[in-house]
């Protein structure tokens, strides 16, 4: 027998988890993907040691994998939300991806063709000019490719809301397996709630192509 209700509440609060979750890494991530391309040694504003520093603070958040972060974030979410709701795992996922979104920013940045700075600053353009009307929307493709994969992982890291009594499809997934051990294959709840995850990825995946592709203006000089 399928909850359809269950199902239903499962997804929004993965899709409120995912989105929310990614709004405030890139809230926090994209200004900091600027500024490392901007103070980067190429950039508009070259500063090697700001640029080092910042890098490894990156580099070291990156490295520190979800489920850790969300043991460490879980007295920060639960001083906030006083019990475990679908909302509890967004502090973790911010924490866990605006480094990642950061890394993401700088490499699609950093694709823009250093020619057309070189154009634009020759007629007189400032620096913060050459960020916000050259690289940012030079860049929007790859920038909106990139926002499209980092939505899919972070639909991923819901599924350590398991582990802190959260919600999402992911973590029902894995209570239903928990509860029906020995038939859970057989049982059409199951595979409902997969096809409704792979469904939500599909959806991220082929609306960001979709988008990057109306936007690039390198395909429709072709």
């Amino acid at each position: 027998m399928i909850d359809w209700g269950l199902v239903l509440e499962s997804t929004k609060e993965t899709i409120l988890i995912t989105f929310i979750s990614t709004f405030l890494a890139y809230l926090v991530g994209l200004p900091l993907g600027v500024i490392l391309n901007a103070t980067s040694s190429k950039g508009v504003y070259p500063n090697r040691i700001f640029n080092s520093v910042l890098s490894i603070i990156v580099n070291v958040l990156r490295s520190i994998p979800c489920l850790i972060i969300v043991v460490l974030a879980m007295p920060i979410s639960r001083a906030i939300f006083d019990r475990a709701k679908w909302y509890t795992m967004i502090i973790p996922l911010f924490l866990t991806s605006f480094a990642y979104v950061a890394r993401v920013v700088e490499q699609s940045l950093s694709e823009v063709d250093s020619g057309k700075f070189e154009a634009i600053r020759s007629l007189g353009a400032s620096n913060s000019q050459l960020i916000f009307k050259v690289a940012i929307p030079e860049s929007a493709p790859s920038l909106i490719v990139g926002l499209s994969v980092t939505v899919v992982s972070i639909l991923g890291y819901t599924s350590f809301a398991y582990n802190i009594g959260a919600g999402g499809l992911i973590s029902q997934i894995w209570t239903f397996y928990t509860r029906n051990t020995g038939n859970y294959t057989s049982e059409w709840m199951f595979w409902i709630m997969i096809i409704f995850v792979v469904l939500i990825v599909q959806i991220v995946q082929e609306l960001g192509l979709f988008i990057s592709r109306k936007i690039d203006k390198r395909r429709k000089l072709r």
